[in-house]
């Protein structure tokens, strides 16, 4: 079927496109892509970077797509804006620098063409074992993090480029780290919706675009499947936040799924589910996730009316963002990221948490 594509986000090799990636990315009509560090050289090359990306679009622009949270996830290093992590802006209690470090983070990102970014993480802390998640919550405490994720969301969103809320239905109360295991979460239903559930209600209300679902095995939900690849969790996302937008898995090379199902199985299985769009940190492994969609969609594993409703969630969010594309003019860049204000600004966060309790 015309437009599968568009429910993947596939990873690229280098710092510029291949022949085979510019290819793949055209012919089949890719809904994003996912950058990270060895994508990047500096500001200019990553524009550059993504104008070569954009001239494969079909109707509407791709999702260019980053983890840039602050603190120790933060892909881009050199010439960004580097904010201390998330956990530490949490300890200044103030959503009004919260909102203005992603209003920067935005124009930033913005300047050098990306659109969506990972972030923020709605998860609680709430477990000192967990190194995953760790600094990039925003706290221990619901209310800490239900008022830093409205600000995070409005501070980027607000200044083009849409927020992902993560790791749905929450990871901060897992010890396993889902990039090389599966955790499993053994919680009651009422502490899951007392606790974990309640900063994915407030990103649903701060308009959030995305919300990414985790790799998770939440036994009240569904005790066995991860919630990635498990339609009750999925159905529990959209009925408990009344979330109407994308829904993207996390990563699916992760270990937590890499592991335990094959590639193009998982694909169809986390799409089947719920899912709107399957990620890949890799193109290879993007390449035969797309074919198991295609096989399970001529096979009615996946139904076309389930796929016309993901695509039609997808355009929806294209058309309102992205109408009015224009490449990128290169030597706008550098008037946009690491200027000096935003270097004063974060000196004063630095000098605020230094003074810190």
């Amino acid at each position: 079927m015309k437009g599968l594509g568009q429910l993947v986000i596939s990873g690229i090799s280098g710092t510029v496109l291949t022949p085979d990636e510019e290819e793949f990315l055209e012919k089949e009509d890719i809904g994003g892509v996912i950058l990270f560090a060895h994508n990047y050289e500096s500001p200019e090359q990553l524009a550059e970077l993504v104008n070569s990306i954009q001239r494969l679009r079909n109707e509407y622009p791709l999702f260019i797509t980053v983890d840039h949270e602050g603190g120790r996830v933060i892909r881009f290093k050199e010439h960004f804006t580097q904010f201390p992590s998330m956990h530490d802006m949490g300890r200044l209690d103030s959503p009004k620098l919260v909102f203005e470090a992603h209003e920067i983070m935005a124009k930033e990102l913005k300047a050098c063409g990306v659109n969506v970014n990972f972030s923020p993480c709605c998860d609680i802390w709430t477990n000192a074992e967990n190194k995953v998640i760790g600094d990039r919550s925003f706290g221990d405490s619901v209310d800490l993090v239900d008022k830093m994720i409205s600000a995070s969301i409005r501070g980027l969103q607000t200044n083009g480029i849409l927020a992902c809320a993560k790791h749905f239905p929450g990871h901060g109360d897992t010890v396993k780290d889902s990039h090389f295991d599966l955790p499993v979460l053994k919680m009651s239903l009422d502490e899951l919706e007392q606790r974990e559930l309640l900063p994915f209600v407030r990103a649903a209300k701060s308009r959030v675009e995305f919300m990414m679902m985790a790799h998770l095995i939440v036994e009240c939900l569904d005790p066995e499947l991860p919630t990635s690849l498990s339609t009750k969790a999925y159905d529990y996302l959209r009925q408990k936040t009344k979330f109407k937008h994308i829904i993207v898995t996390d990563d699916m090379e992760m270990k937590a799924i890499a592991d335990r199902y094959g590639v193009e199985e998982a694909a169809a299985m986390a799409i089947s589910a719920g899912a709107d769009i399957v990620e890949y940190r890799s193109m290879e492994m993007a390449r035969k996730a797309l074919e198991g969609l295609k096989e399970a969609y001529r096979t009615k594993k996946i139904k076309a009316s389930d796929v016309q409703e993901k695509l039609s969630r997808i355009m929806d969010v294209k058309k309102r963002y992205f109408s009015e594309y224009n490449p990128l003019y290169i030597p706008d860049v550098k008037k946009e990221v690491g200027v000096a204000e935003s270097k004063q600004f974060l000196k004063m966060i630095t000098d605020r948490l230094s003074t810190c309790s």
